[in-house]
């Protein structure tokens, strides 16, 4: 903990330096950038769904690496630099992307805005003082509201540059409605569900499961690194064995080395239930993305709830 306040302090210190030069390198940055918008995103969902509506009118940046876990991640003063040059910079929630409101205190470019694309969205758990960590920030998991988080995107995009306003409406609509028909596929898959629980290694896929008339069952909290102690997994086991559970999911992320010792102690399989926090360039150009992701989801889901 003193480490991690450490490292938000310092980012602080840091990105008070780039106040000096910040408005004439963000010029230079946008003159290379022939006049485009120039945006900055933090991990894979909110780079696809900006990506989807401004295409070629803006330089859309991926900030966390696709292969590092977004919860562990803390901002290097070069990050923090992309972040100081950028029109937008986007994000998922306060609550997820923790270190953004000490970044936001200290930038020097009054021009920068910072757009939280869950801002809209009512977000399930504690949010009182000194309780963020039970906030449940990960809503670009359901479909639904997803779509909330791209109308907050388009809306903050269209505002940095009207000009192109139907441009990134119609661009925001179309993918909009690929968001629906996945929405409409999983309602269609999960209606008929003849289990309704799921156990997944940490409590990523509340909304998701809400949503579609499911219980997510988790072995670990709202970070991936929480670690559960004897007497949960206990719990766990009783509960998989009553409910004749045959999957435990993992995320490609994260180490499986829990959800595969629940699964060797009840004779259960483990399957990845992606949470879309890191999709490599090599998956991207080979077709994935987060509507293909999510349709996997819902095949792996079906064999625990369907099949």
């Amino acid at each position: 903990m003193l480490k991690r306040h450490y490292m938000i302090s310092l980012i602080m210190v840091i990105s008070t330096l780039f106040i000096v030069s910040g408005c004439s390198s963000r010029s230079a940055v946008k003159d290379g950038n022939n006049g485009k918008l120039q945006i900055v995103t933090t991990f894979y969902p909110m780079y696809e769904f900006t990506k989807n509506i401004a295409k070629d009118k803006a330089n859309v940046e991926l900030l966390i690496p696709s292969n590092i876990e977004p919860h562990d991640w803390e901002p290097s003063p070069k990050d923090v630099g992309r972040i100081q040059n950028a029109d937008l910079f986007v994000y998922n929630s306060q609550y997820f992307e923790t270190w953004v409101p000490a970044i936001q205190k200290s930038v020097g470019n009054e021009k920068l805005s910072f757009v939280e694309a869950s801002s809209k969205i009512h977000l399930a758990g504690n949010s009182s003082d000194n309780h963020h960590e039970n906030v449940d920030p990960h809503v670009w998991l359901s479909p639904v509201l997803a779509q909330k988080e791209v109308k907050a995107i388009t809306s903050a995009i269209i505002k940095a540059d009207p000009k192109n306003k139907e441009y990134y409406q119609k661009n925001s609509d179309r993918y909009i409605e690929k968001l629906s028909k996945l929405d409409r596929d999983y309602q269609t898959a999960l209606k008929d569900a003849k289990k309704k629980e799921i156990i997944t290694q940490h409590s990523a896929f509340g909304y998701l499961t809400k949503e579609y008339g499911l219980k997510q069952v988790p072995i670990a909290g709202l970070s991936p690194s929480q670690e559960p102690s004897p007497s949960k997994l206990s719990e766990l086991k009783q509960f998989a064995e009553e409910h004749q559970v045959k999957i435990i999911y993992f995320e490609e992320l994260t180490s499986p080395k829990v959800a595969e010792t629940l699964a060797n102690e009840i004779g259960a399989k483990t399957e990845v239930l992606s949470t879309l926090e890191g999709l490599s360039k090599e998956e991207q150009e080979k077709g994935s993305n987060y509507i293909t992701v999510m349709q996997k989801n819902l095949d792996a889901i079906k064999k625990s709830v369907i099949d």
